[in-house]
């Protein structure tokens, strides 16, 4: 095993003595210098895995040096030694990135620990992250063999997206193989749950999770008063584990009140949740009611284009015309800034509610452009992709405007999406629709264990097209393709993010309320 290789700096280091023999007795490798200047010349010819730097030396002092090494070596971690506990000393050594701050006198035990959290960290964390998973599988395992109520399933699906995150960080390929199983298996199960119970909810004698339609009445309204303006944020196919990427991001501005997981309505497409958040009203309710604003799939025309309109009239039923709101859709960058340069005008209002466009655009785009298809191959792409998007988006500086404002800020989503791998043959006829996740329409031939069945639509609050018409929804990874043309169409959308069926990602999906720092 090559020995790791210190440098350390300081003009009275033969005192140091006695802590150079502890480190070579650990297999260290300690190279000695008296000044900063000799310092930078043994670093033009050697290389070293970390240094150690006294602060307060002759000549070129400790600062002096730093910024001369981190010049010619960005990466190389330096751990600044000094008797001074003076702050902007030690603001001065942190600005120029210091791996470690140490004061005089130090010990062996302290020098030793901040090799280990320096140079071993990654492997200490890689190794105690592994062996938690490996204890806390056996539990998933068991959970998912028990796992009986929607509660349980938000838990468990939480569970998953927590160790997903963990072990993507230390790039453990094996256990996150093993991850990635029961992730497999938690769908095939939760797709049988949700095929035994979701008609069950609609039952008013059945306990039934906040859904779509009930997350305003619940969860949104009791929020909402003139004492606080309220900004609602509803970031179209925000998966909950890009939530939780971006929810350290966001903590900066904001602390977390409360979180919940609830459930997407099926389908968990657009124009039929993202509705039902606004209106309040499941789509057969919609349509019936409002015929003038609801569309079905089959019809021409923008499915989500009276938004506004479905929220206005839930605030009257809801009694809460008495405080002042607005609408406001956001489908481009353009857009975001526009909002963002008016966002003064906003305070005046006591619920400002935004739809933010930009995760739907990106899934939906990924089978069109290949760019984005390369940069989104998987999950860990995905997020990495969202949350790069987040942060150079208007959003983040909207919420940081909200935040100086005073503003209660809400974040929610109207569904997930999921990465889908397996084509499931599905034939109907021309006015079938279009939708890779589920279909509706007349005549449906399907494989009956790939999918959730309402031959009766009206049996879960959907809107009948035609007297024989039905729904059908893909379970798991699946997405539905026609017999003609095969092989083309299953290569070309394999591996593309769709929704609109069941899984635990477009299902499963946050709410969320924070409130200033």
């Amino acid at each position: 095993m090559t020995k790791i290789k210190i440098l350390w700096v300081d003009d009275e280091i033969d005192l140091l003595k006695p802590h150079i023999l502890f480190l070579e007795k650990k297999n260290y490798d300690v190279t000695t210098c008296n000044s900063g200047t000799e310092a930078v010349d043994i670093l033009e010819d050697h290389t070293f895995d970390i240094v150690f730097l006294d602060e307060n030396m002759p000549g070129l002092t400790g600062l002096e040096t730093l910024n001369e090494i981190k010049e010619k070596q960005d990466n190389l971690p330096v751990v600044m030694i000094t008797k001074s506990e003076e702050e902007y000393i030690m603001e001065e050594a942190i600005g120029n990135k210091i791996a470690d701050y140490l004061i005089k006198p130090v010990n062996p035990n302290q020098i030793l620990l901040s090799l280990k959290k320096n140079l071993d960290h990654s492997r200490l964390i890689s190794e105690k992250t592994t062996s938690n998973y490996q204890q806390e599988f056996r539990k998933i395992a068991m959970d998912l063999a028990m796992v009986n109520s929607y509660e349980e399933w938000v838990s468990l699906y939480q569970k998953l997206i927590y160790w997903e995150i963990q072990l993507e960080a230390i790039e453990d390929v094996g256990m996150f193989e093993i991850l990635e199983s029961q992730k497999v298996e938690a769908n095939t199960q939760f797709g049988k749950y949700i095929d035994k119970n979701y008609t069950q909810w609609f039952n008013q004698k059945t306990e039934a999770p906040i859904m779509s339609h009930t997350l305003f009445k619940e969860k949104i309204a009791p929020q909402l008063s003139k004492e606080q303006p309220t900004l609602l944020v509803v970031i179209d196919n925000l998966r909950y584990d890009q939530w939780k990427v971006f929810e350290p991001i966001i903590s900066n501005y904001y602390k977390k009140e409360s979180e919940i997981g609830f459930f997407s309505i099926l389908p968990t497409a657009t124009q039929y949740a993202r509705n039902a958040i606004f209106s309040g009203l499941m789509p057969s309710d919609m349509e019936k009611l409002f015929p003038e604003y609801w569309k079905n799939d089959t019809d021409e025309g923008g499915k989500n284009l009276f938004e506004a309109e479905f929220l206005d009239t839930q605030m009257k039923r809801l009694n809460l015309s008495h405080l002042s709101y607005e609408y406001h859709k956001i489908t481009n960058l353009k857009g975001g800034k526009k909002l963002l340069e008016n966002f003064n005008a906003l305070k005046s209002n006591d619920l400002t509610a935004v739809v933010f466009n930009f995760v739907d655009m990106l899934s939906h785009s990924k089978t069109e452009m290949e760019v984005v298809k390369e940069l989104a191959s998987n999950d860990k792409a995905y997020r990495s992709l969202a949350l790069s998007w987040f942060k150079n988006s208007p959003l983040l500086e909207m919420i940081h405007q909200a935040q100086l404002a005073g503003f209660k800020l809400i974040l929610t989503t109207d569904h997930g999406t999921i990465n889908v791998k397996n084509p499931s043959k599905v034939v109907g006829d021309r006015d079938t629709s279009l939708n890779l996740r589920y279909k509706t329409g007349r005549s449906l031939t399907y494989e009956a264990k790939d999918v959730l069945v309402a031959k009766n639509p009206k049996d879960i609050h959907l809107p009948t097209i035609n007297m024989s018409s039905s729904f059908i929804f893909a379970k798991s990874d699946l997405f539905f393709a026609y017999p003609n043309n095969y092989n083309h169409y299953v290569s070309y959308f394999r591996n593309t993010y769709q929704h609109g069926g069941v899984s635990l990602e477009e299902m499963i999906i946050p709410f969320v309320v924070l409130n200033p720092r």
